[in-house]
């Protein structure tokens, strides 16, 4: 009989290892996208995975929540190898984490309170009233007003279908909260919302936050840890002023082109509004 994962009585402490990812090798045939990648993520950060484009951030995120299994080496979530999440045993472990998917993943055939109501419905037994209140509060909660409960994703606004899908990732309480290029296309006003709604609900709710991203704002302003990918391998791993002063190559040709410079100059100093 498989154990069932940690109680959240037992993994509350800040500090402690909640995914541990080792030794993991990824191949789709001849293609190699990881190269023997480890890394920790503790409970209470924001920890942000980096790296250029096609560098494997979403992939590691896949086989992170169980969505892909890693050719090689081992991931555990919550103290639960994460290839169990496809076993029936694995439900409880759903129930700890929350996802928002890159551009939000929204259905378009439901309205923004019924896509945000759907791991409700299809994790729990709730009546219908207490899904429709417990879904009008994450609403409010990520900052949306109340009449956009009803608007369908296509008659919302790229930032407030972002707040929708994250509304719908928290809806469950989770402890462990997944952003997959949160603020990509976004403008910069608006993704600098996003990222402050962010920080604001992990310290309300306690959320430790893995964040895929290659948003040098957002890795500047709420980043706690940042793991850096390149060539299939972890280049890098710490805060953001101590990779921006890293000697390898890799890791500084990614921080320090002109994009890089300039987001370190904005953010310089902001390491305490991330704690």
């Amino acid at each position: 009989m498989h154990e069932l994962p940690p109680t959240l009585a037992t993994a509350e402490k800040v500090g402690v290892p909640v995914i541990e990812v080792s030794h993991v090798s990824t191949r789709f045939g001849q293609a190699v996208v990881h190269r023997d990648v480890s890394l920790t993520v503790l409970r209470g950060e924001v920890f942000a995975i980096a790296g250029g484009n096609g560098c494997g951030k979403s992939t590691l995120l896949r086989e992170i929540i169980g969505l892909l299994t890693p050719t090689t080496g081992t991931i555990h979530l919550l103290g639960t190898d994460s290839r169990e999440l496809t076993q029936s045993n694995g439900r409880p472990l759903h129930r700890r984490f929350g996802v928002m998917f890159q551009h939000g993943a929204l259905f378009s055939s439901m309205t923004l309170a019924e896509n945000v109501a759907v791991p409700l419905r299809e994790h729990t037994s709730m009546s219908a009233d207490v899904i429709r209140d417990i879904a009008a509060l994450k609403i409010a909660l990520v900052g949306l007003p109340p009449d956009s409960a009803i608007k369908f994703p296509s008659e919302l606004s790229g930032g407030m279908r972002r707040r929708a899908a994250l509304a719908r990732a928290i809806v469950m309480d989770p402890e462990l909260l997944f952003l997959d290029e949160p603020t990509a296309g976004l403008d910069p006003m608006i993704a600098a919302g996003f990222d402050d709604l962010v920080l604001n609900l992990k310290r309300l709710l306690g959320l430790t936050v893995v964040m895929v991203t290659h948003d040098l704002d957002s890795l500047w302003r709420i980043a706690t840890r940042v793991a850096v990918l390149g060539d299939g391998q972890v280049m890098g791993v710490g805060t953001m002023e101590e990779l921006a002063r890293s000697e390898e190559p890799a890791v500084r040709s990614y921080f320090h082109g002109p994009r890089g410079r300039a987001a370190s100059l904005t953010h310089a100093g902001t390491a305490s509004q991330r704690d």
